[in-house]
């Protein structure tokens, strides 16, 4: 079954951080496509910054073999 995973953080490091401890803590996925994007807003403190991926992914772990 393909599945997807969602990361959305304020500072492009986290959201790299974030996607590597993924990738790390699931050494069994099979990545078919990652999907980012980011939005700036600007309020009266300033502006703000989101930085969001989308990982697309199927997990080999649960894949049956054929016989």
């Amino acid at each position: 079954m393909i599945q997807v995973q969602v990361f959305d953080e304020e500072h492009e490091e986290d959201l790299m951080d974030d996607i590597n401890q993924f990738l790390n803590a699931h050494p069994s996925i099979q990545l078919f496509d990652i999907k980012f994007a980011t939005a700036v807003a600007s309020d009266a403190d300033g502006q703000i910054f989101c930085f969001s991926a989308m990982i697309i992914y199927r997990d080999k772990s649960s894949m049956t073999v054929p016989y």
